[in-house]
């Protein structure tokens, strides 16, 4: 049977897989890679130099799929529909390349950025692919998650003494429960939505391309240093050609202080 390997990289830094991640590059016949145009091409880069820093012996064959585009039109108003039929499509394509890059026994990987459980869609679409009759076993390697790297970059923890973290979207943020906006994470955030509830007690930690040569790191007073993360956001994303950066918000008034 064949098998498919979802090893979690980390955010950047070749040094964020774990001993188990880099047993599982190893054995990796085809490295299956989603192409999402030349704007990502430095994504697939970054990955390229952290597969030749585990795999110097030039690393598993590399398979490119093209990723199928998101109906935009329809997830305007139907956002759950829209990821549901994308889903499906790079299902199917996954499937076929499998079928025909892999011998029956062979090991393909996909490496995902931070952990394959938070906020990646990899093994949804994996169980779609056997659910349409694809034959390949899944084994998953945990990796070092965005918020781990986040709050490990700027030296605090993630929750105050005895309270919970919530981790959401930047599309939820505004329906996150003020209660629960003690300590929250964010990420997926195209409009940096924590200016809708920041308040004048909210401290945000933010950061992008974590782990990265390109690691840029904000923080303060939310309200304070919003319009300068809206700026360096923007810049960031033009350069490079897209962006991964997630932030922690935390209110209260110790927040507000930096603790």
């Amino acid at each position: 049977m064949r098998t498919v390997l979802v090893i979690g990289i980390g955010t950047g830094d070749p040094r964020h897989l774990t001993l188990a991640a880099v047993d599982a590059l190893r054995r990796a016949d085809v490295l299956l890679l989603l192409d999402k145009g030349e704007a990502t091409e430095d994504m697939r880069e970054l990955r390229r130099r952290i597969v030749a820093e585990h795999r110097p012996d030039g690393g598993p064959r590399e398979v490119v799929v093209a990723d199928p585009r998101r109906d935009d039109e329809v997830a305007a108003f139907d956002y759950d529909r829209a990821v549901a039929d994308w889903h499906a499509e790079r299902a199917r394509r996954i499937r076929v390349a499998l079928e025909a890059e892999t011998t029956d026994d062979g090991v393909a990987a996909f490496l995902v950025w931070g952990d394959p459980s938070l906020y990646d869609s990899t093994l949804r679409i994996l169980d779609r692919a056997r659910a349409a009759g694809a034959d390949f076993a899944v084994e998953v390697v945990p990796g070092v998650t965005a918020p781990a790297a986040l709050t490990a970059a700027f030296g605090i923890c993630a929750n105050r003494v005895g309270e919970p973290v919530h981790i959401t979207t930047g599309r939820r943020l505004a329906g996150t429960p003020p209660e629960v906006l003690a300590n929250v994470v964010v990420m997926l955030d195209a409009h940096c939505a924590f200016r809708d509830v920041a308040g004048p007690d909210t401290h945000i930690w933010w950061g992008a391309y974590l782990g990265s040569p390109e690691q840029i790191l904000v923080s303060g007073p939310a309200l304070e240093v919003a319009e300068e993360i809206v700026r360096v956001r923007a810049e960031a994303r033009e350069r490079h050609g897209w962006i991964m950066d997630t932030y922690l918000l935390r209110s209260g008034e110790s927040a507000a202080a930096g603790v």
